[in-house]
């Protein structure tokens, strides 16, 4: 049996190899760290991405639910404007829905905004209607067919507005 024995043999790489090969790993280790930093940065692109997008998913979804409850709140308002004299159990009984029904929008930060009497604006009303006003200014709102509200401080739904001409 032979025993190997190290002590007599030579260095494995030269002297002067020894310096070229630190230099090759130093090299081969900072690539491995710059690369390694970049797919650091792009999982945390992509977690915001992932982030921006759920969110925008839920918004989407919420806009969707809440859009069909203004027309029920429109219809609402319409039966209320009917009978706006009348105090029966009925009518008393739907305006306590009404208000229910805007606490809950307003706990959401859904709020309707005013139209009538201010000037015209594409972003926040759809005009439906022209009206002959002579005492008023071309482009103010005389009436507001179905109310506009904003969701955040955005545009949720338009309000319907007949304009002066």
């Amino acid at each position: 049996m032979e025993i190997l024995s190290y002590e007599n043999e030579q260095r494995l790489l030269p002297s002067g190899d020894v310096g070229v090969e630190n230099e090759r790993l130093r090299e081969n280790l900072q690539k491995a760290y710059d690369q390694n930093l970049r797919i650091l940065a792009d999982f945390q692109n992509y977690r915001t991405r992932v982030e921006r997008d759920r969110n925008k998913l839920a918004e989407d979804g919420k806009r969707e639910f809440f859009l069909p409850l203004l027309e029920i709140i429109d219809d609402m308002e319409k039966a209320l404007e009917w009978t706006s004299n009348e105090d029966t159990p009925l009518v008393q009984g739907v305006r306590i829905i009404h208000h229910k029904f805007l606490v809950l929008l307003k706990t959401h930060s859904i709020h309707p905004f005013e139209s009538v009497g201010m000037s015209f604006s594409h972003d926040l009303h759809e005009a439906v209607e022209m009206a002959k006003q002579d005492s008023i200014l071309p482009g103010t709102i005389v009436d507001e067919l179905r109310r506009g509200y904003l969701w955040k401080n955005k545009l949720l739904r338009a309000a319907q507005v007949r304009v002066a001409g």
